[in-house]
């Protein structure tokens, strides 16, 4: 048996896509390819391979991770050759190595994911800066979030490892963003907006990396 980590990327066309029906995707595609995969043991086995983090729906990314177990050795270049010729447009392995069988999971190993948000706002370059520096330099933010009929809160200022002004053009507000993502919480782009005072849902959030424990 064998375990190899892929970092792959999911496209504009993908973003809608659930977690669920992604893993049904990655089947598929391995099924179409040849890939065996190694099964769990018990009543219902099924395919071990496990996602680093979920992506939320609407978001795009440039660097998601998964880690597969093969019944048989592949060479990496060789299954990723042959995995992208049985994906469609808008995913697409990027690259994938092969891992110790005893080393941790993926989820336990992320700690923070950063973003490239887009956002509209009728802000000034220099207001949206000053909105940036007066969130960095609180020391504690208590944060509600409202989830059906229940309200969570939190401290959203300790989820925000860094934050900066990409750039500011017709409207639209370019934010740079390295959150918090391990099993204490997971920091949401759109959250960190409304904080800086801007109403807007984002236009778009693209995780552009993936930090794991080394």
């Amino acid at each position: 048996m064998q375990r190899l980590r892929v970092k792959y990327q999911r496209g504009e066309n993908l973003k809608f896509v659930s977690h669920l029906d992604i893993i049904r995707l990655w089947q598929r595609a391995f099924y179409r390819a040849g890939v065996e995969p190694a099964y769990s043991e018990g009543f219902n086995p099924h395919p071990r391979m496990a996602l680093a983090s979920p992506l939320p729906v609407g978001y795009t990314s440039r660097a998601e991770f998964m880690d597969l177990y093969t019944s048989a050795a592949l060479s990496p270049h060789y299954f990723e050759d042959l995995i992208n010729r049985q994906l469609p447009e808008g995913v697409k392995i990027l690259q994938s190595c092969v891992v110790p069988l005893e080393q941790d999971s993926l989820q336990a190993l992320v700690r923070q994911a950063e973003y490239l948000v887009d956002v509209r706002t009728c802000m000034s370059l220099a207001e949206c800066r000053q909105a940036v520096d007066e969130f960095l330099a609180k020391d504690i933010l208590v944060w509600q979030l409202q989830r059906q009929d229940k309200v969570k809160e939190y401290d959203l200022r300790v989820q925000v490892a860094e934050l900066e002004v990409v750039s500011l053009a017709e409207g639209v507000l370019r934010l740079r963003m390295l959150l918090q993502c391990d099993s204490k919480g997971a920091g949401r782009p759109e959250q960190l907006t409304k904080a800086l005072g801007i109403t807007e849902f984002p236009l778009s959030v693209e995780r552009r990396r993936l930090v794991l424990e080394a």
